[in-house]
């Protein structure tokens, strides 16, 4: 079946004070609907509308070129979007636990290791996209990517993500992407990257 758009899994204003309601209004009604149409869109009529959207991704390399770049954009941002809503949680923060936990230590040092690598690739992410925690079959990564590109794109499954599109956060914080990616781990939701962790490492 075609893409959805998911309802967020919490208020508007539920991730207050560190991403305020009307941002999360215009992130999910509008930004998050028009990937989820245009990808459908782009996808309409071919062997892939009704494939999941990270087997589409995956395949991005044999999708016809006339329509590449329309789904690499939206069904890119589909796949970042709805697991972006889902590692959020006005009860998040703190620090993982258990698997994860044991396998940010061996990949990183530690969880402050780990936090300012996934920072460092947010703030020096030149223009719009995302800094990410994947796994890469073999072991925890952590690298960012440009646009709605997404890592399912090269075989790695994305574990967490930060959006870094002004767009994720230029109404509270303006032009102070670091004080956004410091905050925004405040809201962190780690039992649901611990689960896709979990399915990850066990698939």
């Amino acid at each position: 079946m075609a893409f959805e758009l998911p309802n967020l899994p919490y208020p508007y204003d539920a991730l207050e004070p560190h991403i305020d309601a009307e941002t999360m209004r215009i992130h999910h009604d509008l930004h998050h609907k028009a990937y989820v149409d245009n990808a459908n869109a782009a996808l309409a009529g071919t062997e892939w509308e009704d494939t999941p959207v990270e087997q589409v991704l995956g395949d991005i390399e044999i999708i016809p070129e006339e329509k590449r770049t329309a789904v690499r954009n939206n069904a890119g941002g589909h796949a970042n979007h709805s697991l972006f809503w889902q590692i959020m949680s006005p009860d998040g923060g703190g620090a993982p636990g258990g698997a994860l936990a044991e396998a940010v230590d061996a990949a990183f040092g530690g969880f402050d290791q780990l936090k300012a690598a996934v920072n460092d690739g947010g703030v020096k992410r030149f223009g719009s996209g995302w800094s990410w925690l994947v796994w890469d079959g073999t072991g925890l990564s952590v690298y960012s990517t440009a646009n709605q590109d997404s890592p399912w794109m090269q075989d790695d499954v994305p574990l967490l993500g930060i959006d870094v599109w002004e767009h994720a956060y230029y109404l509270k914080y303006q032009n102070k992407r670091p004080a956004y990616l410091e905050a925004w781990w405040n809201v962190v939701n780690w039992p649901e990257v611990e689960r896709r962790f979990a399915e990850a490492t066990t698939s």
